[in-house]
């Protein structure tokens, strides 16, 4: 008999939702009945270019029209499941809050976080990295998925069950050539999720990581051609990985199904960390 996994009943806050794994993520708990609230920095109908200064990747998102956050709520209320776009800035404390408590007011609750804000654009080696980006880095990769889980912890709380998943990264666990700021905020999401697990689970929260190796969102695709192929070749399965195949592992997270699991890594790389010849 199959198991499917039911999210039905339960309130997903999705961040960095509007592309690549956050919105592959936000779908993928749709499908399996959860209504979503979709958080991103970038909202189509509030585009301009003053949301440039967000970094290099924003700007392209915003030229090369990879904004979906409205996009995305309407995918997901096809689904027949309540969906809200909210613009929130991870790492600005009050509209964290502010969306957090819109998506209560509207939705009753929240269940489930997924930590997926993140900035990938910081790339040089090691003397010659940006002070600036280094701490843009740790505010956006760090300190807004601390943010973000302090917010809904009391809802959580309050209803003795909870899910959060925060997305890390093989660099976090390998170390990046020219990421020394990605690579160690992923490192320290690592940490924030056991401590997360270990306080969370006298209250029915369950807290893990997903480490994704080589993915092929948008991101991946802006990358240098020639990289990605090397890297892809240092993976056991010789392919990139889609979203939906991190997505698939989120929702499992989510679930009843995973119900003894917390503060677990889940390395989802295609074996990108093994010995391959």
């Amino acid at each position: 008999m199959a198991i499917e996994i039911d999210l039905s009943g339960r309130v997903a806050f999705v961040t960095g939702a509007s592309r690549g794994l956050g919105r592959a993520d936000a779908l993928a708990l749709a499908r399996a009945g959860a209504d979503v609230v979709v958080a991103d920095l970038l909202v189509e109908s509030q585009l301009s270019e003053e949301t440039d200064r967000y970094g290099a990747l924003a700007t392209v998102a915003r030229q090369q029209g990879m904004v979906h956050t409205e996009e995305t709520v309407g995918q997901i209320r096809g689904l027949g499941r309540r969906a809200l776009a909210v613009r929130c800035d991870v790492t600005n404390r009050d509209e964290v809050e502010a969306a957090v408590a819109r998506a209560s007011e509207e939705f009753g609750s929240i269940d489930v976080l997924v930590n997926n804000a993140g900035t990938l654009d910081h790339v040089a080696q090691f003397p010659d990295q940006s002070p600036e980006l280094w701490e843009r880095d740790l505010r956006v990769n760090l300190t807004g998925a601390f943010n973000c889980a302090q917010a809904v912890w009391p809802h959580m709380k309050g209803r003795s069950w909870g899910r959060i998943v925060n997305m890390a990264s093989v660099a976090g666990t390998l170390g990046g050539f020219g990421q020394a700021s990605y690579s160690t905020t992923k490192a320290g999401i690592l940490g924030l999720t056991k401590t997360l697990a270990m306080e969370g689970g006298r209250h029915g929260i369950t807290c893990n990581a997903i480490v994704p190796g080589v993915i092929g969102s948008e991101a991946f695709h802006l990358a240098d051609a020639a990289m990605n192929e090397r890297i892809v070749k240092r993976t056991a399965l010789r392919r990139h990985g889609e979203p939906e195949e991190i997505a698939n592992t989120v929702a499992f997270l989510c679930s009843d199904l995973a119900s003894y699991i917390t503060g677990a890594e889940i390395t989802v790389s295609g074996g990108v960390e093994l010995f391959v010849f």
